[in-house]
């Protein structure tokens, strides 16, 4: 991730936080959101009162992220939030998921559409145990782009020597991991979230770094899904076919609508539908009510063919030569989201982009402990368990490996009896 080249003009970026209690992420957030200009004038007056009621000297930024005032009143900060901002180049959406142990299932949720992650670490501390699971959640869930910052550097009168300690045992971790690997990267900055060194403005405390500062590098991050080349994929979300019209062009008007989950389409491409094994070409993209010369990743189209094919939806479009094989099991990495364990005599139903199949339950490979990372035998999950599970099909999915394509090897887990969500899973294959 080259810090020197151009940002990606109005281009989202989705980012995490992770840390433990403590270690600065509300700060850090804070201090983004206060440095960029993007809090009203109202807020900081708020917040200017409760640091005083508290009885701080300086403004506590922390507060800005706190959502609720019981919990600000507390000082504690609970489940996933999001909160919003841009600085005029870039739009950004920051999830801040809790580092305890029992939010495991809150972190994966917030990390599943993230494209970089921050994790936190206090400098006097170094790389904890906490560090170790936060940064394994992050590996798991793919987020391509990590960047770690080590807080609190004040507390350490700036020392480069701790730095530099710290950037080494993380580094011999992440290799252990396998968090290092083509398209993805680690990034490491010093700063002082509380005194702003290296968030928004270098300041003058560590003229030893010389590396970009963390608005420098989450202006720069490349956008989401250009690390590799994807292929195209297009779940079917509904079938539109006008009824009432007095246009007679709209009476043989059949588009597909849905998301572009990712790749790209153009009109002419040649295109096969899933599973059946139809081909067609692109007679047409709309995109509202313009038409369209070729469309990308992220964007809500229709597409026209230009021959009849029964489609529905839970259908795939992919294009031709690009297809991946219908499957009836699927091995899998599976976050358990219920208080209800898991129970492999009870059917569930796996819901894959716009497809749904009942599925039982294989066989528990093992299961992740989150802190030591040692792979444990099983018979069942509770929440907050990761686990390789492999599940046995009703209905033909098209999936591709989780490590190629985060929508088409992601998957929600539905309780047959009580429709509840009760886990999400990433397919090994």
């Amino acid at each position: 991730m080259n810090a020197m080249h151009k940002p990606h003009n109005d281009s989202l970026l989705r980012f995490m936080t992770c840390g433990s209690v403590d270690d600065g992420k509300s700060t850090l957030i804070g201090r983004l959101l206060f440095d960029t200009k993007t809090i009203l004038a109202d807020t900081l007056t708020q917040i200017e009162r409760t640091s005083q009621k508290r009885g701080l000297g300086a403004v506590d930024l922390s507060l800005l992220t706190d959502g609720l005032q019981a919990e600000r009143e507390q000082g504690i900060t609970i489940d996933v939030a999001y909160r919003y901002f841009s600085t005029g180049t870039r739009k950004y959406i920051i999830a801040d998921a809790p580092g305890h142990e029992q939010y495991t299932r809150n972190m994966v949720t917030a990390a599943s559409t993230a494209n970089l992650a921050i994790i936190l670490i206090d400098a006097r501390k170094g790389v904890l145990t906490q560090t170790r699971r936060h940064s394994y959640l992050a590996h798991l869930v793919r987020i391509p782009h990590i960047v770690v910052a080590v807080n609190k550097m004040d507390l350490v009168d700036y020392d480069e020597s701790v730095f530099d300690r710290i950037r080494a045992d993380y580094l011999a971790f992440a290799e252990q991991i396998g968090l290092q690997r083509e398209g993805h990267d680690i990034q490491f900055i010093p700063m002082s979230a509380l005194n702003g060194d290296m968030i928004v403005y270098r300041g003058d405390a560590m003229p030893w770094y010389q590396g970009p500062t963390m608005l420098e590098l989450l202006e720069n991050a490349p956008p989401a899904h250009s690390e590799h080349n994807e292929e195209f994929r297009f779940p079917v979300q509904f079938v539109c076919r006008p009824q009432a019209s007095d246009d007679p062009e709209l009476h043989d008007f059949r588009g597909f609508m849905g998301r572009i989950e990712s790749g790209e389409i153009a009109v002419g491409d040649s295109v096969s539908v899933l599973p059946s094994g139809r081909s067609s070409r692109v007679k047409a993209i709309l995109l509202g009510e313009q038409f369209l010369q070729r469309a990308i990743t992220e964007q809500s189209i229709t597409i026209l063919l230009e021959d009849e094919i029964d489609i529905s939806r839970g259908d795939m479009i992919v294009k031709t030569g690009q297809a991946p094989e219908p499957v009836k099991q699927i091995n899998a990495m599976v976050c358990w989201l219920s208080e209800t364990p898991l129970s492999t005599a009870r059917t569930y139903i796996v819901r894959h982009t716009t497809r749904e199949s009942k599925a039982k339950v294989g066989e528990i490979a093992y299961r992740v402990d989150v802190n030591s990372l040692e792979k444990l035998p099983a018979q069942g999950l509770a929440m907050n368990d990761i686990a390789m599970v492999s599940f046995r099909l009703a209905q033909p999915l098209m999936v591709d490996p989780y490590k190629m394509n985060r929508a088409t090897g992601a998957f929600i887990l539905i309780d047959e009896s009580t429709n509840n969500t009760v886990g999400a899973g990433m397919i090994e294959r």
